[in-house]
């Protein structure tokens, strides 16, 4: 049996009065690729920010190989190095090349050389189909070319499992395709991924687990076949035959 990674547990945030997510519950298994869908406003990317420590949970408890994350003495900067994160709005260092960009997190958090550091770097950008641009800054790239860079820089790190947040929705469609084009890749090859996303073909096709939240709470969830097949809440029917039409 799979080990869990990543253990949610009675998970609620509140921002003043507003309260985000409600007791939420579920597990992330090694190789699992955990889709997290619902409609805008769901608390998906709470819950994703929550569990890499951008924000703090209000109640319950995330664990990472059984251990609190929010522990005393738990390191939130070497955990963020097992549980990598790409973000919709990229979050590269603007001042920063391509190849600068994949290397400073394993130089200044993994303590690797200069030269080791390159090395890996370059392993990742060849592997998302950006070598060609290391010298390139961010404001040169397109939006699809400067998610495959953040991709990399993230799997630059090694991490156990990658987060991500809604990674295509700042594209133009036609920047959609390459990036979940690496996705795909990467989840055939076992990586443990948990991702938020309005992409339904990718949930459906790649996710071996789907989450569907609605109203800060998971609703129902289940194999992309369940979900997407045979949904049981009236939430998930009415969520799904909105976007059929």
């Amino acid at each position: 049996m799979a080990e869990h990674i990543i253990d949610v547990q009675h998970l609620s945030k509140t921002f003043g009065t507003h309260e985000v997510l409600k007791d939420v519950d579920f597990s992330v298994q090694e190789g699992d690729v955990t889709c997290i869908i619902g409609a805008s406003g769901s608390g998906k990317s709470t819950l994703l920010r929550c569990i890499n420590l951008l924000e703090t949970p209000s109640g319950g408890q995330i664990l990472f190989h059984g251990e609190p994350i929010t522990g005393r003495g738990f390191d939130p900067c070497a955990y963020r190095a097992k549980v990598g994160m790409v973000f919709q709005s990229f979050n590269l260092f603007g001042n920063m090349t391509v190849l600068e960009n994949c290397t400073i997190g394993q130089r200044k958090v993994l303590k690797k050389s200069p030269e080791e550091a390159r090395a890996v770097a370059l392993t990742f950008l060849e592997k998302v189909g950006m070598q060609q641009f290391i010298k390139a800054k961010p404001h040169q790239l397109s939006g699809g070319q400067k998610q495959r860079v953040a991709i990399a820089r993230a799997l630059a790190m090694q991490p156990e499992v990658l987060l991500f947040d809604e990674p295509t929705s700042a594209l133009d469609p036609q920047m959609v395709g390459e990036v979940l084009s690496v996705m795909r890749q990467l989840a055939s090859e076992g990586l443990t991924m948990l991702v938020v996303t309005h992409e339904m073909a990718f949930a459906r096709d790649v996710s071996t687990h789907v989450v569907f939240m609605a109203d800060g709470v998971i609703a129902e969830e289940g194999t992309p076949q369940e979900i997407f097949d045979t949904p049981r809440t009236q939430a998930s029917k009415d969520f799904l035959s909105r976007l059929r039409r």
